[in-house]
């Protein structure tokens, strides 16, 4: 197989079926396996898309919902291809995409994971898919919007061109196109985290072993990113701060003293409470 496209259903049937017509749509020169993973979905949603997609689509149906790092990992352990696409339930690909970076990636051999352009709703670029790293001073600029003209402060890379070719540090994981023998020597997605951070984590360790990772401005996808609600769940607002804690504890704790951690754990614990009180007076829609 060439390449195996794994998608983590939770109770998206509409979404999910979109995603999937979506990449249906096109013919590829290569061969191309579908695997969507079902995290326990309390609704029929499964039965559904086993009912649409019949034999087109591979289904793996998880018994309990351990979070999206484990319902992709379920899939990643049982295909076998060149290439693996990892892509969310609520996206839509565009024309050419798969073919352009399946290409992309043919003539870069050093290049272990690559992204596209992905848009939101309203077609404004979702600026998770192209990031640096996060670290406390990149962080501490974004929180306060501060302006800054160093790439190393810019979590955002903002300065970058839209439309480029450029390596990066980080791929948001609605769109994380990699190499399978990548994954063998790096690892899986980290399952303590429950979503938020995997995507961040993957591509931190991909860069350790050495491969590049690679924005592909040229193509792009649409990422319907909850964008019609301004209410966020608690669990989710908890998870978001929970994944920053887990990055930086595996990957930057070691770097400072006891007293630079208590600190920067202590600004995530307040900067969830903080987040979670604003959230209740928040609208629905």
């Amino acid at each position: 197989m060439d390449l195996s496209i794994v998608i983590v259903n939770y109770g998206t049937f509409e979404l999910t079926k979109n995603t999937v017509n979506s990449i249906l749509a096109y013919s590829y020169p290569f061969n191309v396996e579908i695997v969507v993973v079902d995290n326990a979905s309390v609704d029929d949603s499964l039965f559904k898309l086993k009912e649409y997609f019949k034999d087109r689509v591979k289904f793996i149906s998880s018994p309990k919902n351990n979070g999206f790092a484990s319902g992709n990992n379920l899939a990643l352990r049982t295909v076998d291809s060149k290439y693996v696409l990892l892509l969310n339930s609520d996206t839509i690909l565009w024309e050419n995409t798969l073919e352009d970076i399946y290409g992309f990636m043919e003539n870069n051999p050093d290049v272990g994971a690559c992204g596209c352009q992905v848009l939101l709703e309203d077609n404004t670029l979702d600026k998770a898919c192209r990031r640096s790293f996060p670290n406390v001073k990149n962080s501490f600029f974004r929180l306060f919007h501060i302006p800054t003209k160093s790439k190393d402060d810019n979590y955002n890379l903002d300065n970058l061109d839209d439309d480029g070719i450029y390596e990066i540090d980080c791929l948001t994981g609605a769109f994380i196109f990699t190499r399978k023998e990548v994954l063998d020597e790096v690892g899986l997605l980290d399952e303590t985290f429950f979503m938020y951070g995997e995507d961040i984590d993957l591509c931190y360790r991909i860069k350790n072993a050495g491969w590049k990772i690679v924005y592909y401005g040229k193509d792009k996808i649409t990422h319907f990113k909850g964008a019609s609600s301004k209410k966020q769940r608690p669990k989710l607002i908890y998870e978001f701060y929970r994944a920053m804690y887990i990055y930086y504890k595996k990957h930057h704790s070691g770097e400072s003293n006891f007293i630079v951690n208590f600190v920067v754990y202590l600004g995530i614990a307040l900067l969830c409470i903080l987040k979670l009180f604003l959230n209740i007076f928040k609208k629905k829609n």
